[in-house]
């Protein structure tokens, strides 16, 4: 039996990975491990608390002996690293805290797979990493790290630790950098759970600048499944891109919620850009394509209304994620832009 220790398990990319593992491959036993932050919730795997092949555990990747103990009760054999600060605008407020979980955090499970000698770990990456595109072209494997945000430039501190603990101490590893997630599960601080969120409270939808920001969508059940083939089917060593071939804009996204929610397009407010906002990113994601045979299986219209359908279904996890923490910074990064 595989059994992979999650980190950031109880988070939306995490624990759509664990909900999809547990369903879709019972040979494997599952350890989750999340801090429960703000983005972190147990309601997130709701029907699988108490799965046999799933274990979660509250706790810190960057308590080193916590991980070893982990890796030694459960006998681990790979690591899959989700857990991250991950949202762009409170990178750019507080940075601290995402060069301690990014950069830290990634270093203490790298000594530990290094020392436990694990048969593989994954680090879950951005295409943030690669900085902004102009009108044409995407980003592939080869093209140089360029991050722009404190959010970007502590994912590619990380990756290049997770490169380098490769090539010094044969820690098997592979990296992936995936385009914007979307689905179920998703803390409405990002783009489309928060106009979501927003619309269905007649609440204004802060786009920024002039919302002309382009960025490659991809459905978060099939970035899951393609770690999955990343984890077992592929030689370590090797970086996937894993992208949705989906470009949108985000005022075109934003419109397509309001239609779709049947709510005037007046509710949209633009406000104050944020500071270095990357224009354009789009991935070429032919490797894994090519290597893995996987490709995305959700179109972009099929997954928003999945997303849409999901939310509408979910108003009461919704009330419970927004409340207390959220809403005090929400308020404060929006109400006077």
């Amino acid at each position: 039996m595989r059994k992979i220790l999650v980190t950031g398990g109880a988070g939306f990319i995490g624990s759509n990975f664990v909900r999809m593992a547990l369903a879709e491959h019972p040979d494997c036993f599952v350890v989750n491990l999340d801090k429960l932050t703000y983005a972190g919730n147990l309601e997130n795997l709701a029907g699988f608390e108490n799965h046999s092949n799933h274990k979660f555990i509250k706790g810190d990747i960057c308590d080193g002996s916590l991980i070893e103990r982990i890796i030694d009760e459960f006998k681990i054999d790979s690591i899959i690293n989700f857990a991250a600060e991950t949202h762009v605008d409170r990178s750019i407020t507080e940075p601290k805290i995402f060069i301690e979980t990014n950069v830290a955090g990634t270093l203490t499970l790298l000594e530990a797979a290094r020392d436990k000698k694990l048969n593989r770990f994954i680090q879950i990456s951005t295409d943030e990493v690669y900085g902004a595109l102009g009108p044409e072209g995407k980003f592939t494997e080869n093209t140089p790290l360029s991050p722009n945000s404190p959010y970007s430039a502590s994912k590619a501190s990380a990756d290049l630790l997770v490169r380098a603990f490769g090539h010094t101490w044969g820690v098997k590893y592979n990296i992936t950098r995936c385009s914007n997630n979307y689905g179920p599960y998703q803390f409405p601080e990002k783009l489309i759970p928060l106009m979501l969120n927003n619309a269905l409270n007649d609440k204004d939808l802060p786009v920024y600048g002039d919302g002309l920001q382009i960025r490659d969508w991809l459905y978060v059940y099939d970035h899951c499944t393609a770690v999955w083939k990343v984890l077992t089917e592929t030689r370590p060593g090797e970086i996937y891109n894993i992208g949705g071939c989906n470009e949108k804009t985000n005022i075109d996204i934003v419109r397509l919620i309001l239609n779709r929610l049947d709510k005037p397009e007046s509710l949209i407010k633009h406000v104050t850009d944020r500071p270095g906002h990357d224009r354009r990113y789009a991935i070429d994601a032919s490797k894994i394509i090519g290597q893995l045979k996987w490709r995305p299986s959700v179109s972009f219209e099929q997954g928003l209304n999945k997303t849409i359908e999901w939310y509408l279904a979910s108003r009461k996890w919704l009330e419970n994620v927004v409340s207390g923490d959220y809403q005090k910074y929400y308020d404060s990064m929006y109400k006077n832009r």
